[in-house]
């Protein structure tokens, strides 16, 4: 038996009519050393197992230490749902059970009764049509603990960090000021090397605008904000290269010569991403005072109830949450238990 305890990784299932729960059934079966505790509803989980032809095993979490990991057994933090949910119909109704589950994962982290966070997918609209403001998990978790985060993406190739997230592209030049530049390309280096045990990262720096800027004949966002802040950066000691246009700084030439990317906003870098490695790319946030991760994709309520959504994001994000607990105790020299 390992003499260690096992990772205690939160999951938490997103949005009840959607695939999260199926899931997150999925990915109990799947091989991994950590400590599984579904933060969610005993009833969804039921259910979606039946919907998954899975047998599956719900120990109430007593947060004592787990020392091996057996397939199709979760510990369970029990959120309770309102009402049963339909699969492929969002409920507002459900949008406090929702939140709640997410409030129990970030603040369990923050009080140390969980490792890290691994997040299924959620409806946004359904939590707005319920009234309540909500931008999405990024935005949760950097209000909760009170954190100034950057969104990343990654995939066993690709690293790409996000200036400005949710925003209509309208908003986008406007949100990048040289404050906020300075402190994501500061915060990026500095998670890059903690999380990622890069000693000296590389950062490549997309423009704002196409061909970042022409020299100023297609904008001047780059002469004006992007160009300066990387020179003081430089001066600071940190490699970037930019600002890059964004329509070639992904070619195969390029890929060797960075440890990951900062595009200015949402859709800039990510469709590169997602058509290259969709099912092996995980979201993380960076700046959080834990780890937390998550599918790359939406609710999927097309495929909620059928049983036959895909677990590889999820799966990912998992052992990418494994992984980054695994070399922050390494470097900590920590031993639970």
């Amino acid at each position: 038996m390992n003499a260690t305890p096992l990772p205690r990784l939160a999951i938490t299932a997103g949005e009840p009519a959607g695939v999260g729960a199926e899931l997150l059934i999925q990915l109990a079966s799947a091989p991994l050393d950590a400590c599984l505790v579904a933060v969610t509803d005993r009833g969804l989980l039921e259910r979606a197992a039946l919907r998954c032809g899975k047998q599956i095993t719900l120990l109430e979490d007593d947060g004592e230490p787990a020392f091996v990991s057996a397939p199709g057994v979760l510990r369970l933090h029990q959120v309770p749902l309102p009402f049963a949910e339909t699969p492929g119909e969002p409920d507002p109704r459900h949008a406090a059970h929702v939140l709640a589950t997410l409030a129990e994962a970030a603040d369990g982290c923050m009080m140390g009764r969980y490792d890290a966070i691994v997040t299924g997918p959620l409806q946004k609209s359904s939590i707005n049509n319920a009234g309540i403001r909500f931008s999405g998990h990024t935005e949760f978790f950097a209000e909760r603990a009170r954190a100034e985060v950057v969104m990343m993406l990654a995939s066993p190739e690709l690293r790409v960090a996000l200036a400005t997230t949710h925003l209509p592209l309208a908003s986008v030049p406007g949100a990048i000021a040289p404050a906020m530049l300075h402190r994501i390309l500061k915060l990026v280096d500095s998670e890059l090397r903690v999380k990622f045990g890069i000693r000296h990262p590389r950062i490549a720096v997309l423009g704002v605008n196409p061909h970042a800027g022409e020299g100023g004949y297609l904008g001047r966002e780059e002469i004006d904000t992007v160009i300066p802040v990387l020179e003081k950066l430089r001066s600071e000691g940190l490699q970037l290269l930019g600002p890059l246009p964004a329509d070639t700084a992904f070619v195969p030439a390029m890929r060797n010569q960075y440890d990951a990317v900062l595009a200015m906003y949402h859709d800039q870098a990510l469709p590169v991403l997602k058509s290259e490695a969709f099912d092996r790319t995980v979201n993380l946030t960076l700046g959080l005072p834990f780890i937390r991760t998550s599918v790359d994709h939406g609710t999927a309520l097309d495929l909620a109830g059928t049983g036959k959504a895909d677990p590889a994001s999820l799966i990912a994000a998992a052992r990418m949450a494994l992984a980054l607990v695994l070399r922050q105790n390494s470097s900590k020299g920590v031993s639970r238990g």
